[in-house]
């Protein structure tokens, strides 16, 4: 079954440079993946990560709330979005599921039932429109595609996918008319060539033309993917969607009837984003391009003509019906405005038709709005529109029109506007220039230039009249707003798009009408009124399309359709279910990030009606009406409810085999699905179910202890769907208590800091990620890519160097605890003994904040690299020194070590823990360590070390490179030398005063500080070269968290002098100086005391150097000289 593990075969017509890592030397991988693989199958079977809710034998059922129960057995329950399967994870699906994963490690740490389920999703069109392009391609080429060439014909075979029963599509009509996307796909590779780029042996592919068969192949390589990261997930609870699995086919089925039941599935003609080719609604996940886009509606606004322009007149002769009505059809977002119409714009370079509607009836549009219309009962007969005659743009123009509703009546000509787009709205578009900046600024330029635009002056030229009175512009807003910006010409782009949102807003939403039947109403009310007159009077009617171009996976360009369909009563329709999804996002949900909540309620105020059925794909059958198929986004929205029990009801993904509750699927009827889901009680409608008491009960402990779910991870670009139906469902069909308690949404994952792309080579599967770099070192640049929902970077350079990192420390680990006989022994009564302990317990604290706040790029610095960093401190301070270190704290950093990395690097811990610390269980059972917390002062004195060896160390390097470039240096660091530092017993008196400008201007809540206004009383003193490094430092120390009474009362939590003399003998062995002299200085550095390293008397020193006057209390001065 592991045939994506064979090598890629035949796929050199794909084969694009690559800028993927090299690995060379791979032994120190190779070692790590040995012990990965032994712990997996360890804990493989041990069962590790089965949990179960308490049994109802060990806590009786009903004997104690729900809620109770939680909280006596503290459990966490975690999902990630389940993978499609349609191939294998890729690294996207593995920083997902890190997120889950290292969460689901520190919920087992804090003593918590950690429960992390996966299930494999089938429903929709993907699978089966692969499997049906592959039945075409069988066909075309043989079952070894060995028919294929190069050459190969390579038109479009019709697509078999069945249409609406309320639609008939024109194949002929669409076949050849192909929009730039769709265009694309079809000069695209075929199926069975992609399939070779997933590594499928050629031999192989055609079984892939059975739908089922993806179903069976890609499930068990996801979990063997899976299950080498180290994943901690109960496979038990493991389930295909679809029918395919009947349990969770009744699931679904009992989801949909309840719904229904709540009125929150309808049926009715709506509006829908629409694939002719596919014959059926074409939802997110089923399309290609154009994810999130939904139909954006319009006022189609009929002007009938009533004289031909001379070029137009010749094109239409003959081809049009005496007597028959032919009428330009506009798009308009603003059909209020429709009074103050003086013209219509057409672009002279866009191919235009003349389309028939009836015997009588004609419309000039763009192919691609007749397309649209098709599908929205415009024309006689659905997905079919007539086309009599083609007509550029440029022959319309004169063409003499009546507007419905404007002034004036004798009618407005049709003129070129060079800005009309054919891909947006009808290609025809009113013009009204007293309220459109754009309208505005084109006839002002078509008047100026008529003769250039070949037209007669007066046609730009009919009288602009006030129709919208606004507070800010008055009754001519287009105007106003063109002069306040300076637009001299159509030309101006940009400032017209700003006049524009200008001049809508401040219409729409301070508007009031002063004109025609609705004088004095606001816009906003008007709108709908006067758009309802014009359908009334037949002048316009309702007309959609999409926002944006959308692909369906099988690459046709979609359009929007009016169908009789299910949806799902989302937003405005239904404001009570609306308002409480919002409620729970403002009130109940932890979305982690301010940007995850402004994206929730930013789709829960737009988000409108959801078509939740299809005709074509992969699915279960809606129960009310089985001749729809619930869509992919519909039946994925509580299926963490069936995570709960999926174990008790199958032992296989399918179902095929009972578990161990032993209950049939026939017998999980809609009423037990109640039960089992706390929205009934046990009644005999349940138990006629035959299934037993206990089992019931069983179930319901299962979902009653699990639930509420309490963290969901998705990427950021679920927000708009999936994450939201989410919301909403579990809303309608749980009590509160069960809804959903927080959702962490993450960015897009790029490769080595680029976009992953095959055709780069710039991408990896999740296998080739852990065969490359093993499952640990993977994790480790997983949690280091980044935890907002800005996009992260997964960079093979941080998974490279943390297979040397990990294999070092390992050996270090092991090194230091086979000689534990020889490292000291007795009290820890050395300073840096002291520091080090101190500083472990910090790290230990930092590290468990990150993790609660699933902050794993921080929680990965703390637990890795500030711990290693604690202890190199450590090492090389005993070596200085002259000493051992504690054989004490050294078994506790290696413990300390293990188990703060049990979440991000289990394996690698798990090694430590047993077989170099011999520990008598696995660290998956164990606690995340508890220390006292950390001394602030010894950490104070812990900093103060690091900086002044870092401040000595650059000094002396400072100087080397001035004499490696041939410069003066102050000493030759290569020489004899002396080392004296300056230590201040006390502040400068001059810095009081700035001590006391900046406790006036800091913020103790924000740790802000007004710098405009500080930085403008120290200009003030005039001691700006002096004073600014102070205040800066100041700063510095107040944002980085450091008490303020502490800063400004300029207090140090240790005794300098004596920290100076404990590094004493460590500084003289790291620069190599023959001394290191200690001076206290006094009287503000000219003069001091010299401190004796052997506790002797010490002596007065004068005439001291410029630079001990710099010093201060935390950060002395330094000194360097030559010797002989």
């Amino acid at each position: 079954m592991s045939s994506l593990q064979q090598p890629h075969q035949e796929t050199d017509t794909f084969k694009a440079k690559s800028i993927m890592l090299k690995l060379e030397n791979t032994e120190k991988r190779d070692a790590l993946i040995a012990i990965e693989r032994k712990y997996q199958a360890q804990w493989a079977q041990e069962k590790l990560f089965q949990v179960d809710a308490p049994s109802i034998e060990d806590v009786p059922f009903k004997s104690v709330p729900a809620a109770e129960l939680r909280n006596r057995f503290p459990k966490f329950f975690g999902t990630m979005a389940y993978p499609y399967m349609n191939g294998s994870l890729h690294a996207g699906h593995s920083f997902t599921a890190s997120k889950i994963e290292f969460t689901t490690g520190f919920a087992r740490m804090q003593g918590k039932r950690a429960l992390f389920p996966l299930g494999f999703h089938c429903t929709g069109l993907p699978i089966k429109a692969c499997a049906d392009k592959l039945v075409r391609e069988v066909a075309m080429f043989g079952t070894e595609f060995e028919g294929y060439s190069e050459d190969a014909a390579t038109e479009e075979l019709p697509n078999p996918a069945p249409a609406q029963n309320q639609t008939r599509v024109d194949v002929t009509k669409f076949t050849a008319k192909k929009g730039k996307v769709a265009a694309k796909t079809v000069k695209s590779k075929y199926q069975f060539q992609i399939m070779l780029t997933l590594g499928i042996p050629r031999s192989e592919i055609h079984r892939f033309a059975d739908p089922q068969y993806w179903l069976t192949y890609f499930p068990p390589l996801c979990e063997r993917d899976l299950t080498n990261f180290g994943a901690r997930i109960d496979w038990r609870r493991s389930f295909v969607t679809t029918d395919a699995n009947p349990y969770y086919d009744a699931f679904i089925r009992w989801q949909m009837n309840r719904l229904k039941d709540l009125e929150k599935i309808r049926f009715g003609s709506r509006y829908t984003i629409y694939s002719p080719k596919d014959g059926q609604p074409c939802m997110d996940h089923d399309r290609s391009d154009g994810e999130g886009v939904g139909p954006q509606p319009y006022t189609a606004i009929k002007l009938k003509v009533l004289e031909w322009a001379p070029e137009a007149a010749k094109l239409i002769e003959s081809k049009i019906p005496n007597g028959a009505n032919v009428y330009f059809v506009a798009a308009t977002l603003r059909p209020e405005t429709m009074y103050g119409q003086t013209c219509c714009f057409v672009g002279p370079t866009i191919e235009y038709g003349v389309f028939k509607v009836s015997e009588s009836e004609y419309y000039v549009i763009t192919e691609r709005a007749a397309r649209n219309m098709a599908f929205q009962g415009v024309f006689s007969e659905t997905g079919v529109y007539k086309k009599l005659v083609d007509i550029p743009g440029s022959s319309l123009i004169g063409t003499l029109v009546n507007a419905p509703l404007s002034v004036h009546h004798q009618g407005v000509r049709i003129l070129p506007m060079e800005t009309v787009k054919a891909t947006k709205g009808t290609g025809v578009v009113t013009s009204v220039p007293s309220d459109s900046p754009d309208d505005y600024a084109t006839v002002a330029d078509l008047s100026k230039k008529a003769d250039y635009y070949k037209i007669k002056k007066e046609w730009a030229e009919l009288e602009i009249v006030p129709i919208i009175w606004t507070p800010t512009y008055g009754d001519l807003t287009a105007p106003a707003v063109v002069k306040l910006l300076k637009i001299n010409s159509p030309k101006d782009i940009k400032p017209l798009a700003e006049a524009k949102d200008l001049a809508y807003k401040e219409g729409f939403y301070q508007g009031i009408m002063t004109i025609g039947e609705f004088k004095g109403d606001k816009v906003q009310d008007a709108k709908e009124k006067v758009k309802q007159v014009l359908i009334k009077s037949r002048d316009a009617f309702d007309y959609s399309e999409p926002e944006n171009l959308v692909v369906s996976r099988s690459g046709d360009e979609c359009v929007v359709a009016l169908m009789d369909q299910w949806f799902l009563n989302y937003g405005e329709n239904d404001p009570s279910w609306r308002d409480q999804a919002l409620s729970w996002v403002e009130n109940g949900l932890n979305t982690y990030t301010a940007e995850t909540k402004n994206g929730f309620e930013g789709t829960i105020k737009w988000l409108n009606q959801w078509a939740c059925a299809r005709t074509y794909g992969l699915g279960s059958k809606l129960p009310f009406d089985p001749s729809f198929l619930v869509e992919s986004l519909s039946d994925s929205t509580i299926y963490m409810a069936y995570y709960t029990i999926a174990h008790l009801l199958h032992k296989d993904i399918f179902g095929k085999e009972p578990g161990v509750a032993g209950i049939k699927a026939s017998q999980m009827t809609d009423e037990v699905w109640d039960f089992v889901f706390a929205r009934r009680e046990l009644t005999s409608d349940v138990l006629k179910s035959q299934i037993s008491k206990e089992n019931l009960e069983c179930m319901r402990r299962e979902f009653e202890y699990w639930y509420p779910l309490d963290m969901r991870v998705s990427g950021k670009d679920l927000i708009p769907n999936h994450l939201t139906f989410f919301l909403y469902i579990h809303i309608a069909l749980f009590p509160s208590e069960y809804w959903p308690r927080s959702i962490r949404a993450n960015g897009h994952l790029m490769l080595n800091g680029e976009k992953m792309s095959k055709s780069t080579g710039n991408f990896l599967t999740l296998d080739d990620i852990l065969k490359k770099y093993g499952a640990d070192a993977s994790r480790i640049a997983l949690a280091d890519a980044g935890d907002g929902v800005e996009d992260a970077n997964f960079e093979e350079t941080v998974a490279n160097s943390s297979i040397l990192r990990l294999y070092t420390l390992k050996e270090w680990c092991e090194e230091e605890v086979g000689r534990s006989d020889k490292l000291r022994k007795g009290p820890k009564d050395h300073f840096f003994d002291c520091l080090f302990e101190n500083e472990m317990r910090s790290v230990v604290h930092e590290a468990k904040h990150h993790y609660e706040n699933t902050m794993y790029k921080l929680a990965l610095k703390s637990a890795l690299y500030d711990f290693t960093s604690a202890r190199d401190f450590y090492r090389e301070a005993t070596k200085a020194a002259g000493i051992e270190m504690h054989h004490d704290l050294v078994i506790l950093y290696v413990e300390l070590q293990a188990l703060l990395l049990t979440p991000i690097t289990p394996h690698w811990s798990d090694f430590i823990w047993l077989e170099v610390l011999k520990k008598p269980a696995t660290i998956q059972n164990e606690l995340f360590p508890s220390t006292p917390e950390a001394d602030e002062g010894i950490s104070a004195m812990r900093e103060y070390i690091r900086a002044t060896t870092s401040n000595i160390t650059s000094a002396e390097a400072a100087q080397q490179k001035k004499k490696d470039k041939g410069k003066a240096a102050a000493f030759d660091p290569k020489k004899p030398k002396k080392l004296t530092i300056f230590a201040a017993k006390s502040y400068p008196v001059w810095q009081d005063k700035y001590i006391e400008l900046m406790r006036e201007s800091f913020d103790s809540v924000s740790l802000m500080v007004d710098d405009k206004d500080l930085n403008s009383k120290v200009a003030k003193m005039g001691e700006m070269k002096k004073a600014m490094p102070f205040v800066q430092n100041l700063k510095r120390r107040l944002q980085n968290g450091e008490k303020a009474d502490v800063v400004f009362n300029r207090k140090l939590g240790f005794d300098e002098v004596e920290i100076l003399k404990e590094m004493n003998t460590g500084l003289k062995k790291t620069t190599g100086c023959v001394s290191v002299e200690i001076i206290e200085v006094q009287d503000g550095g000219k003069s001091g005391i010299v401190i004796s390293e052997s506790g002797g008397e010490s002596r007065v020193a004068t005439n001291l150097p410029p630079m001990a006057e710099s010093a201060i209390p935390g950060s002395p001065s330094l000194f360097f000289e030559n010797v002989q």
